[in-house]
């Protein structure tokens, strides 16, 4: 899904970069400033810092985002995670403690990539609609709005998730394994390597179209709310909240938390839809994801809408929100710890320089 990505490019492009790119563009927005990167040594340190940050918030969330995607795909037959406490537990007594981390070193290693292209691609979108608005208009002095930073914001979203989106896949498949599945995958590139022979190339881009279609709500409601709570809370002033016309940290982090979660709601059914058709084909599934009542025969999907069909028809229509809780409960702390890490690299990186000077 879409918005690293998105839904989660989406569902999973995490609340956590997504609130602090679109936080940042709309700041930018407001100033009326060209898109940020343009400076080599600026774009370096942004994309080191970030994936840093990345890296830090997704492992200390990584446990609910295992849980999250355990619940997602689980054989609807055999219930083994009735929910967010219960799962952990069930996962620690099983598994240990690896087992609360499984697949986060696949994560963490499709940031670095995803990050790169992803301000290269918004740096090369900008330019383009800023071209085209500008030659439409008439007026060569126009700059981006806020309207059209979010259409390069989502265009950028799009492209780096499709670059990385095999990684993705296969994290998918590695997160749901068990020490008692019947097949292992020994890491991302056995996975990898393992899935294009057996599954061919299309196999490694399984649940793309929700997600893709999952980047333009979840991107859209993060910057709509988020921006509109700012502005609200600048405006009303309640509790005192408002410093010289400026927000504080905790109060900026509580409304990337709400916009976050509002839009992780609505376009959480992708990335339920989105993981579930990354379990299609694979021949040692059968005891993740389960068929019809009655049978044990795995799932198949001919595509999206069908996959939509065979999961409100066969778990109801509950059963596009599995997941949920976890997914929302670590959406603060994400999105804090990403928000401090970020900016202590980023102090870190430019006391280096200048001594480096």
């Amino acid at each position: 899904m879409a918005s690293e990505d998105v839904v989660g490019k989406s569902t999973s492009e995490s609340a956590v970069t997504t609130i602090v790119n679109l936080a940042e563009e709309a700041k930018l927005a407001r100033e009326g400033v060209k898109a940020p990167g343009h400076e080599l040594l600026s774009i370096c340190k942004s994309l080191v810092a970030g994936g840093v940050a990345g890296g830090v918030s997704r492992t200390a969330v990584a446990p609910l985002e295992r849980l999250k995607i355990l619940l997602q795909v689980q054989n609807p037959h055999n219930i083994k995670y009735n929910g967010t406490v219960q799962g952990l537990k069930y996962i620690w007594r099983s598994e240990g403690l690896r087992g609360l981390f499984k697949g986060n070193g696949t994560n963490c290693a499709r940031i670095v990539p995803n990050s790169a292209v992803k301000f290269f691609s918004y740096e090369q979108a900008s330019s383009g609609i800023l071209w085209l608005y500008r030659r439409q208009s008439g007026n060569e002095d126009a700059h981006l709005t806020p309207v059209l930073r979010l259409g390069a914001g989502a265009c950028a979203g799009i492209i780096a998730m499709s670059a990385t989106y095999p990684m993705d896949m296969v994290r998918g498949r590695i997160t749901v394994q068990t020490e008692k599945s019947p097949y292992q995958y020994r890491g991302m590139f056995h996975a990898l390597g393992t899935v294009y022979r057996e599954e061919g190339f299309r196999a490694l881009y399984k649940g793309w179209l929700p997600s893709v279609i999952g980047v333009i709500p979840y991107v859209g409601l993060n910057f709509a709310v988020y921006e509109s709570l700012k502005d609200w809370l600048i405006k009303s002033n309640p509790l005192g909240l408002v410093e010289d016309s400026e927000l504080s940290v905790v109060t900026r982090l509580a409304c990337g938390a709400v916009a976050g979660t509002i839009g992780q709601t609505v376009a959480y059914p992708l990335d339920v839809i989105r993981r579930r058709m990354q379990m299609v084909g694979w021949n040692h599934a059968a005891s993740v994801v389960a068929g019809q009542a009655g049978s044990k025969a795995p799932l198949e999907y001919t595509g999206m809408v069908d996959a939509f069909r065979k999961t409100v028809h066969s778990e109801g229509f509950g059963a596009l929100y599995k997941g949920l809780v976890p997914n929302s409960v670590k959406v603060v702390p994400s999105i804090a710890i990403a928000f401090v890490t970020y900016e202590v690299v980023k102090d870190v990186l430019g006391v280096e320089m200048r001594i480096s000077d």
